[in-house]
């Protein structure tokens, strides 16, 4: 397949590295310092499933330059959402299919009239990556995978072939009949992770460890939740707790969410697609959200950066 990691960041580096390796295809779209690594040295996948290097990786900054492709797997941050978008025309063909694989709960709606509803597929990953220096993505969890699927849950045969094809390359990928809910569950756990860590400038082992900490971290999604329910996504309470057993199990001690990484490098933050963005539905719902309303006033002034 013909695919195309728009950016090849944390997210879309490590996801289309694998997928290079498996012998697709893979368009890697970087810029400044990461991009001239790429280039000079290849990509370097550092991860607890098997380190990787493409010595020689597809990378330009230029989307026109490749053409239409089968996939986008789609992970800008989400402040480039729509440039970003239109930036990726010349990467669509009539079958292209782009795969949302950003934080937040609403990629879908801002992409979709850009790139076309039929072409553009709710997606979210479920990984520990981070550009550790330029050229090389590091990989700290044993989980790493994608839910993606239609919006309206209809089959589709060029996402059904992604979907195999990432299965083969050793990725964990299932094609949602629910991707509303599984958005939903994803944006409950990365408010929780991305809140706490970000507040408390803590990795997640000792916010799980202290009782403080820990009631801070379920009170997060507890009210993320509570606004999804108000918004009609039929959503489990005790999916909250579901969560705090899993991150006990699987979420490794010294791991931050990205926002907390950008807020220690003092780069902008997705801070208002995420806290902001429970605070203001929160808001319009008549749904009470006074932790992530504190968590976004708290850090308002960095979320544009040092």
């Amino acid at each position: 397949m013909r695919i195309a990691a728009m950016a090849a960041g944390a997210v879309g580096g490590y996801f289309g590295a694998r997928m290079a390796a498996a012998g697709h295809d893979v368009f890697f779209i970087a810029r400044g310092a990461h991009l001239e690594a790429m280039r000079k040295n290849g990509l370097k996948i550092e991860s607890v499933h098997g380190d990787l290097h493409l010595p020689k990786p597809n990378v330009t900054d230029d989307p026109k330059s490749i053409g239409p492709v089968d996939i986008v797997l789609f992970a800008v941050k989400l402040w480039d959402t729509e440039k970003a978008a239109e930036a990726m025309r010349p990467l669509l063909g009539p079958n292209t299919r782009v795969i949302t694989s950003q934080n937040g709960v609403d990629s879908y709606e801002r992409i979709a009239p850009i790139v076309g509803r039929e072409r553009a597929i709710p997606g979210v990953t479920y990984v520990v990556t981070v550009i550790d220096r330029p050229g090389v993505i590091k990989q700290a969890s044993q989980f790493q995978s994608i839910i993606c699927g239609t919006i309206d849950g209809r089959a589709d045969a060029s996402l059904a072939a992604f979907v195999q094809a990432a299965k083969a390359a050793n990725i964990n990928i299932t094609q949602s009949d629910n991707i509303e809910r599984d958005r939903w569950h994803k944006f409950i756990f990365l408010s929780g992770t991305s809140g706490a860590t970000s507040l408390t400038r803590s990795s997640m082992g000792p916010i799980l460890a202290d009782p403080d900490t820990r009631a801070l971290f379920r009170a997060i999604m507890a009210e993320t939740l509570a606004v999804g329910r108000a918004k009609g996504i039929a959503l489990d309470p005790g999916y909250v707790d579901e969560r705090l057993a899993f991150a006990d199990k699987n979420v490794p001690g010294g791991m931050k969410a990205s926002m907390a990484n950008d807020l220690d490098r003092g780069n902008r933050l997705e801070l208002d697609w995420l806290a902001g963005q429970v605070s203001r539905l929160g808001k319009e719902l008549k749904v009470p959200t006074p932790v992530n309303d504190t968590i976004y006033a708290a850090l308002k002034l960095y979320r544009m950066g040092s």
